[in-house]
């Protein structure tokens, strides 16, 4: 008798080791579950500081006559009256050191062209 109730009791060991490893609410999953809520809790947190700063600059543009001056001249290129619109245009760092490309070779006098009959 002893003997029968030590194997039900392996049996029922074995059964409910099963289901914490591999059914359903198992440990894996509830690791990855875990990740999940910790990078969309990150992705929160980058969101609501985006939102923030959104609202800054909504307060900003509705009270201030600067921000949307300065916007204006960034993202739209405009000029008060009576300004002079500089724009400098530096040269890429790669052009700066190799001399310009030799003109083409012409062909010698006599020579068929490719473009003529």
């Amino acid at each position: 008798m002893l003997r029968w109730i030590a194997l039900v009791l392996i049996v029922i060991l074995i059964g409910l080791q099963l289901r914490l490893w591999l059914g359903n609410g198992s440990m894996h999953e509830v690791n990855a579950l875990r990740v999940a809520v910790k990078k969309q809790s990150d992705e929160n947190a980058r969101l609501s500081a985006r939102n923030e700063a959104l609202g800054a600059d909504v307060v900003d543009l509705k009270h201030g006559e600067q921000a949307v001056e300065a916007r204006a001249r960034t993202e739209l290129g405009l000029i008060k009256p009576g300004e002079i619109f500089y724009q400098v245009v530096e040269k890429p760092a790669d052009a700066s050191s190799s001399p310009p490309p030799p003109p083409p070779a012409t062909p010698p006098p006599g020579t068929p062209s490719l473009g003529t009959p």
